[in-house]
């Protein structure tokens, strides 16, 4: 396993590049700020925990991360599962359930980290760009539930979405108007900033200006609720309240975590993605490994477990920036924020509530699937059920039934390919599929076909009625032989052996010659081991090319028309 070396967003770093890098760090500052902190509160921390979530996350994947935009940190989508999962076997915001938090992150972390050791960067080659669409869809829709109560100063509750709806509505004749309105006048100032300009720390600028209304006005007074006064020195470092009890009853949690960190990731590099001189695979298991590693030191600092970020990397991208130096710049100018984060006493809860569903509404993109929908109706049903799945039932179990959904539809697919009947371009010795390719023509008496798959029990008999119904496709003239272009059938197991041999004794029955053209090594080993070659297909019958086996036939049963 090669060492990971480091910073190798910068490598080539460009004299160009620091204008951008640095605007992009401010607009990352003045999103990240309000967001860490209403993560914190969404997983039951102290405000300031936030912030180290982000710092350790941001400088971890700036060191070791390949994606140059990719933005990691506190993120409100793991905060919900470690929080109940936690919430369990603690009180929220208790001594031990902070404790229990740390641990869980060093173990989600390690985890995680694990995919690089293992190689299995290859998981991201099963999400779909419908499935990422649905899934950060799904992801804005859970993000504006979770908040809706402290937009609406009620008590939360529920443990699902639809739970949590009931419970809101439930609760609608206690909604706080000034609540509502700080709240909705932040998400209204970021909308009408990005809109005027993106590169405009709407988002700060509202949180800034809702603080001192409620300072200012005494609003707490009113019913407002503000964060109030949190710790917010310097972290205590180390991992405690460690035991094999703890481990045990934390295990599954953190597996549940990890899995949610590894996908959601993977699809918001997937989404984000430039081009990279290393191979895919390699890249997303070193971002992984990032992510992982920033999840154990950010447990190490007291915070919790981090993850890349949709809407924060979607920011870095619009922004223009250029390498990881953003992030780091970022994670810097927090740090030396967090001695003053005491006067964050009177944010109000409803302005982060804003500042995360404005944040939420950026990542459901209804133009892409629109663009889906009018491509294909089926992909765009992934991309709904997964929606819907991450949204009603959760991340993990959403993500798992769109997967599910996609490998299926791409079974049905590949279990019914088309086979292609051949012509041969006039003047040429190249045979391509009648269907498609203009001036081609069929011979007289023969017979070439294309399946250009892997012939396997999914598909051997569709295989074998395709491949008998294209018989009477001759070029005039009962037909005295069938020749099998198989060029893309690079495999053929068991069942599709069985298949292929039904086809042979229907041919023979008939007095059929066949001929096999560009079988490959594979295919060729692999019907000697059936028994079909030697026997029931000579090596004279084998042809390097589809024009070679067409002749062939036509001379051995004396025909005329080739030429």
């Amino acid at each position: 396993m090669p060492t990971p070396t480091l910073a190798p967003s910068m490598r080539g770093y460009m004299r160009r590049w620091p204008s951008a890098d640095l605007s992009a760090a401010a607009i990352l500052l003045a999103i990240a700020v309000p967001e860490q902190l209403a993560t914190a509160r969404l997983a039951g921390m102290p405000p300031i925990t936030g912030l180290y979530a982000f710092i350790a996350g941001s400088v971890v994947f700036a060191l070791l991360g390949t994606n140059p935009q990719l933005s990691v940190g506190a993120d409100s989508t793991i905060a919900p599962l470690f929080a109940a999962g936690i919430g369990a076997f603690a009180s929220v915001g208790s001594a031990r359930y902070t404790e229990l938090v740390g641990i869980l992150a060093v173990m989600a972390g390690a985890l995680v980290a694990a995919v690089w050791l293992l190689r299995l960067g290859w998981i991201a080659e099963f999400l779909s760009a419908p499935i990422i669409a649905g899934f950060l869809a799904g992801i804005g829709v859970v993000i504006i539930v979770h908040q809706l109560p402290d937009l609406l100063g009620i008590a939360g509750g529920g443990s699902s979405t639809l739970g949590r709806l009931q419970r809101i509505i439930s609760q609608l004749q206690g909604v706080k108007l000034w609540t509502v309105a700080i709240g909705l006048g932040v998400l209204l100032l970021a909308w009408l900033s990005e809109h005027l300009s993106r590169r405009l720390p709407g988002a700060l600028l509202a949180l800034v200006l809702a603080t001192v209304l409620v300072a200012a006005l005494g609003l707490e007074h009113q019913g407002v609720q503000t964060l109030g006064p949190f710790s917010h020195g310097l972290p205590r470092l180390g991992v405690h309240g460690l035991s094999l009890h703890a481990l045990g009853r934390l295990a599954p949690v953190a597996g549940i975590v990890a899995l949610v960190i590894i996908t959601q990731s993977t699809a918001t590099s997937r989404a984000f993605e430039p081009a990279r001189a290393q191979e895919p695979e390699r890249a997303l298991g070193r971002d992984l490994l990032a992510i992982g590693l920033g999840s154990v030191v950010a447990g190490l600092a007291g915070s919790f477990a981090v993850n890349s970020s949709p809407p924060r990397t979607a920011a870095v991208v619009e922004a223009g920036g250029r390498t990881q130096l953003t992030g780091l710049l970022a994670a810097l100018a927090v740090a030396a924020l967090i001695p003053a984060a005491g006067a964050l006493r009177y944010v109000p809860v409803s302005a982060l509530a804003g500042v995360l569903m404005f944040i939420a509404t950026r990542i459901v993109h209804v133009d892409q699937l629109r663009a889906i929908g009018r491509f294909d109706l089926i992909e765009l049903a992934l991309a709904l059920v997964t929606l819907v799945s991450v949204a009603l039932i959760g991340v993990m179990q959403g993500i798992g039934v769109a997967v599910a959904l996609a490998i299926l539809d791409r079974t049905r697919i590949s279990a019914r390919p088309h086979l292609h009947v051949l012509g041969r371009i006039p003047g040429t010795t190249s045979w391509a599929p009648l269907s498609s390719t203009e001036g081609a023509l069929p011979v007289p008496a023969v017979v070439a076909v294309l399946f250009a798959t892997p012939l396997w029990y999914g598909n051997a008999s569709h295989f074998r009625r395709q491949f008998l119904a294209a018989l009477p496709r001759a070029g005039g003239g009962p037909i005295r032989g069938v020749v099998l272009d198989a060029l893309g059938m690079t495999d053929i197991d068991y069942t599709g052996m069985s298949a292929l041999r039904s086809v042979l004794d229907e041919l023979e029955q008939e007095h059929i010659a066949f001929a096999i053209a560009r079988a490959g090594a594979g295919v060729q080993a692999e019907l000697a081991r059936a028994g079909l070659t030697p026997g029931r297909i000579p090596p004279e019958r084998l042809f390097p090319d589809v024009d070679a086996a067409v002749k062939a036939l036509s001379e051995e049963n004396r025909l005329t028309g080739v030429g």
